[in-house]
């Protein structure tokens, strides 16, 4: 991929740009389709989410893609010597035991910062839920961002950004949207891929 890309996205150094298209190459993996345009500000799912591989895998097929992305990981993480190299790929200490402070916090980033690609394990976590967590739709709607489908196909070894869902009030019907760009997902632990439903679709004053 030339450099530098062309999208509008934050860009990551070309150093990383490199090394992510040498590993990502030399695991056998490719990236999918090409990146929207006219997209500057997104929230980004991260899905399947079945294993710790695909924090990695996502990060390298970011870089490829010559993205520089921002994630959110438990504050416990930072605070140890492994913090700072945390921050550099991208990760920002957040105290999950307060969700509706955390969208709110993440809205305001959105809003202050030139550019952002927030990515988002939807799932939350790598075994079986019965629904998503429903944080990914409440920030980029709070932000007035749309979410970007990420995914990671481990049978075909492609990591691949492959639709973009502009959030509306509706929530079951953007639900359909998501549903439909993983209806053929393929995670590394297919038992553990979680429902594709979020609690809102059951009861709209779920939080």
């Amino acid at each position: 991929m030339a450099w530098p890309p062309s999208h509008a996205f934050p860009r990551c150094s070309r150093a990383s740009h490199i090394l992510g298209v040498i590993l990502l190459r030399a695991w056998g993996w490719r990236l999918g389709r090409p990146l929207p345009e006219g997209v500057s500000k997104a929230v980004l799912i991260a899905a399947p989410h079945t294993s710790n591989w695909d924090f990695w895998f996502a990060l390298l097929a970011s870089w490829s893609y010559g993205l520089k992305i921002r994630w959110l990981g438990k504050d416990a993480l930072f605070n140890g010597p492994l913090g700072p190299l945390l921050a550099r790929l991208g990760g920002m200490a957040v105290d999950r035991s307060a969700p509706h402070g955390l969208v709110g916090e993440v809205a305001r980033l959105f809003r202050e910062e030139p550019g952002m690609l927030l990515m988002v394990p939807a799932e939350g976590t790598r075994g079986y839920r019965d629904h998503w967590r429903s944080g990914f739709w409440f920030m980029a709607r709070e932000a007035g961002v749309p979410i970007l489908l990420g995914s990671i196909d481990y049978r075909n070894r492609v990591a691949d950004i492959g639709g973009i869902l502009h959030p509306t009030d509706d929530v079951r019907a953007d639900m359909d949207i998501v549903r439909a760009r993983y209806a053929d997902a393929h995670p590394k632990y297919p038992d553990q891929f979680s429902r594709i439903r979020l609690r809102q679709e059951d009861d709209p004053d779920a939080e």
